[in-house]
């Protein structure tokens, strides 16, 4: 019996053989990435209260995403507008965007974690990772504060300043 792929915390995706191109005819494995999430010093995992408030499509779109771009991998990813890299003060920060009823837009801010295997043990990772910060919603046509923003931007500082970092599990 197939299983659907769990849509719990700390899901990484099994590894897909899939190949990239180095550049110079030759195809090599692609580096399989985790999908992680970020648990606050109190234990809140953000992006999961996000996602439990979501419409069900909606989570499960959000999953079908991550789950296609940590098989990409990211840096590889063409995503048709529902993974983008943020620019400006969210430089560094990659967004997962999608469309919900009545056109309301939700996001699923995310950082990549990537370099030597050893470093990436030290932050306490398996591997290059995605993590999952947090996520907001809004109404069509409408921004997001700069103090929203900066709240995103807060909680990425409290997740790279632990080493290892705080991963729920």
């Amino acid at each position: 019996m197939v299983q659907d792929p769990p849509t719990t915390l700390g899901y990484v995706p099994a590894r897909r053989d899939l190949r990239n191109d180095s550049g110079g005819g030759q195809s090599r494995p692609s580096v399989p990435w985790a999908v992680v999430y970020y648990q606050a010093p109190d234990g809140t995992v953000h992006a999961d209260d996000f996602l439990c408030k979501c419409p069900g499509k909606i989570e499960a779109e959000f999953i079908a995403v991550l789950d296609a771009v940590a098989a990409a991998p990211p840096p590889q990813f063409s995503g048709g507008g529902k993974w983008e890299s943020m620019h400006d003060a969210m430089a560094g920060w990659y967004e997962v965007r999608l469309t919900g009823p009545g056109r309301e837009q939700f996001r699923l801010f995310c950082l990549l974690e990537n370099g030597a295997a050893d470093e990436l043990a030290r932050r306490g990772l398996p591997g290059p990772a995605i993590a999952v910060i947090t996520g907001m919603r809004k109404p069509w046509r409408t921004t997001f504060s700069e103090r929203d923003y900066a709240h995103v931007r807060e909680l990425g500082r409290d997740y790279k300043q632990n080493v290892p970092r705080r991963l729920a599990t």
